[in-house]
């Protein structure tokens, strides 16, 4: 009945709760005066003590309990511990259960917190009201144990838990206060509870099963909830002996306290700008001992329910952060990661780099990613750990242009990596160029010790752009969730014969100027040949067997490389190595090609690099190959006279080549010989090879043959399939223990 009474008061709204609150108010005010008073007004006298369930009155001697008035020796008595058997659960009480008992009167200070949204200024009403209520009750509380403990003998105090009804000037008194407390305890508990239930609901939380909680009157009061969390407590109610709750109640109350503290004290390390308490003595310190204080005081309560409570937390946590938790609340948890992100990218000192933890950086350039998908998922497998930013150039002038058209497209960019399910960064610019564009992100990007070390660019070609957008399962798939529709926010694929934004000039300076910046190249061409299995693959323990084929040698001028263990040779292996421990590439089998010279022995430079391949723990298959067989003399002077720059190129890393030295260059991997050809070509094995890295030869210092070189580049791995050209400027390996 009086549960009933609750329900009624806070189902007709919170202005009839305060009245009510202001009335129950009064009448335990009143109450505890006439307590405290009584103590002092009432002389000794004896109290008879109830009988302990089970026991039979008319056979039992009625036992008395003694009130005695201020003495000294009660106070000593009652001093030590003492605990006994509790007369009305025949358990035996311990320190944590008395705690959990009377830890449940304090539990009325989170009230206003539970009805922020029906006060006027709950920035003021809260913390005032809060620190009011917590003097007020420890102020009562202190007086009442003291009186008590100086009056009342221990078999009173145990024996009867209504002891003030004995001792008061008008025993009826007392009740009232009981039920006024218990009254107004209810209703705070059930109020708050409903307005939280009906914010959850609101915030569809958790799908149908809070639904009823979302009904609420014109006015705005939430009955519904009311009614939804009266039927909780209802069933909570028929346990019977409120004693046994009392454990579980308060644990849940000290996981609630504990997270409100792990909230403060999170948004303090975070150093979170419009965190300002206005509690003077807040502190990072009174909150992480008001967490430890409850978790300790959790597992002192019940070890059980204090895991149960926190096995529960954990869930709906999960819970909540699967179904994706309305974005307007703000995460605490970006707050920390930015603050610790901050911190440790000021201790990533660049001074201390070594290469023995070196790690692709890589930034990919794209200029629509409907023709680039792949691409951008085979970099995302090359990146190993490191650093993976997207960068896209929009053509423009800020001048001419009355609004920024970068930073509406960041969501669109920010999308396309969700669907993608790649880990990398966006990072956009307005320049006039493509290639001012590019200068701009490889400057730029990143921040402090993580900067993009290696530039990734598409290869410049004639082949018609595909749209991946209309064959992915990722992309084709409709969107979930109402997330935006990628297929309207980026343009379709240039189509074939259409201008460019980029010229094959600007192509080639652009990878000169990457190589001016001391950033390592990767131009990947057939990338959309890859199977998908290959790209997103999880494991690829059953996919089938191919190589990836390396040839970390020039193959526009073999003659004039210094070797097979040159900067850029070792970074072709690196990357192909890194390839490999991905698992969608751990079945592909990692072969190396050595081309060897007319007069050279076979055998020689197998052996210097095998010896290389186990210093550097790398597993492969070693193939020879033999170069430039059957050349005559004078096609290899007039090659000669090319690759030193003795037609006007000075720079002795340029690259020129004549068009009988790239014959030869075919005719040393097989090209053109059937059958009988050697095992190495590049194009006989296209079928079984997945993917080819090539030694990207250095762009000729000249300008004027830029045009010349990428057609070289072009005749080089025209029917190599998949193919990635790498030149690399940077060590990124090391033998030393």
């Amino acid at each position: 009945m009086l549960l009933g009474l609750v329900g009624g008061v806070c189902t007709l709204g919170a202005g009839l709760y305060a009245q009510a609150s202001f009335l129950t108010f009064l009448l335990v005010s009143a109450s505890l005066a006439l307590v405290l008073i009584s103590f002092m007004a009432v002389g000794p006298r004896d109290v008879t003590l109830p009988l302990r369930p089970g026991t039979n009155g008319s056979s039992t001697v009625p036992q008395l309990g003694h009130f005695t008035g201020f003495n000294s020796s009660t106070l000593k008595a009652n001093l030590h511990a003492g605990y006994a058997q509790d007369y009305t659960t025949g358990a035996t009480m311990t320190f944590a259960s008395v705690f959990a008992v009377l830890f449940n009167g304090c539990t009325g200070i989170m009230a206003g917190a539970n009805m922020s949204g029906e006060l006027k200024d709950p920035s003021r009403a809260i913390p005032l009201g809060t620190i009011i209520a917590v003097v007020y009750t420890f102020f009562i509380y202190a007086l009442l144990f003291f009186f008590s403990s100086f009056t009342c003998d221990r078999t009173l105090l145990q024996e009867d838990y209504g002891f003030f009804r004995g001792i008061s000037l008008w025993p009826p008194m007392v009740l009232i206060g009981v039920y006024a407390a218990s009254l107004s305890a209810s209703m705070s508990s059930l109020i708050g509870a409903s307005r939280i239930l009906h914010a959850l609901a609101q915030d569809d939380l958790f799908g149908i099963i809070l639904a009823p909680a979302k009904v609420a009157s014109q006015g705005g009061n939430p009955w519904g909830a009311v009614l939804y969390s009266w039927c909780l407590v209802q069933v909570m109610l028929l346990v019977g002996k409120l004693n046994t709750l009392a454990a579980v109640v308060t644990v849940f109350y000290l996981v609630a306290y504990a997270a409100v503290d792990l909230s403060c004290l999170s948004l303090e390390w975070a150093s979170a700008p419009n965190f300002r308490p206005t509690f003077s003595l807040f502190s990072w310190h009174t909150c992480l001992s008001g967490v430890a204080s409850c978790l300790l005081m959790m597992f002192l309560v019940s070890p059980g329910a204090a895991g149960g409570s926190l096995l529960l937390m954990g869930l709906l946590s999960a819970l909540l952060t699967a179904r994706g938790g309305p974005s307007s609340w703000g995460y605490v948890s970006q707050a920390l990661l930015f603050h610790q992100v901050r911190k440790y990218l000021l201790r990533l000192d660049v001074r201390k780099d070594h290469v023995k933890f070196w790690r692709p950086q890589l930034l990919l350039l794209v200029g629509n990613p409907r023709g680039a998908l792949p691409l951008l998922r085979l970099a995302n497998q090359l990146k190993k750990g490191g650093l993976y930013v997207l960068g896209h150039v929009i053509l423009g002038d800020l001048d001419s242009l009355p609004l920024d058209p970068v930073q509406p497209q960041y969501g669109a960019w920010l999308s396309l990596i969700d669907r993608a399910q790649v880990k990398a960064f966006v990072d956009l610019t307005l320049s006039p160029s493509v290639r001012q564009g590019a200068q701009h992100l490889l400057r730029i990007s990143g921040l402090g010790g993580m900067k993009p070390n290696t530039l990734v660019l598409g290869f410049y070609d004639d082949a018609p752009p595909q749209d991946h957008f209309l064959t992915d399962p990722a992309f084709s798939e409709p969107v979930e969730g109402g997330g935006l529709a990628l297929d309207s926010l980026f343009p379709p694929p240039r189509a074939p014969g259409s201008p460019r934004a980029l010229t094959p000039h600007d192509y080639v300076a652009t990878v000169v100027d990457a190589l001016k910046m001391n950033k390592n190249v990767v131009l990947a061409r057939g990338c959309w040949a890859l199977p998908l299995e290959r790209l997103t693959r999880s494991s690829g323990g059953s996919s089938p067997s191919h190589h990836v084929d390396v040839w970390p040698l020039n193959l526009l001028r073999p003659k004039g490389s210094p070797g097979y263990v040159d900067v850029c040779g070792l970074f072709l292996l690196q990357m192909a190595t890194i390839l490999s421990m991905v698992p969608a590439w751990q079945s592909a089998k990692l072969r190396i090609f050595l081309c060897l010279g007319p007069q050279e022995a076979p055998g020689t430079g197998e052996a210097r690099l095998r010896v290389l391949l186990s210093q550097l723990r790398i597993r492969a298959k070693v193939q020879e190959v033999v170069w430039g067989e059957g050349a005559r003399a004078d096609e290899e002077e007039d090659e000669g006279n090319f690759v030193n720059g003795s037609r006007g190129d000075a720079e002795a890393d340029s690259v020129a080549i004549s068009a009988n030295a790239l014959v030869r260059a075919q005719q040393a991997s097989g090209r053109g010989e059937g059958p009988g050809g050697p095992e190495g070509d590049p194009r006989k094995e296209g079928p079984t090879t997945a993917l080819t890295f090539l030694y990207l030869p250095r762009p000729p210092a000249d300008p004027a043959r830029y045009t010349r070189y990428l057609a070289l580049l072009e005749m080089l791995s025209q029917d190599l399939g998949p193919t990635l050209l790498i030149h690399g400027v940077t060590p990124v390996t090391c033998t030393d223990l």
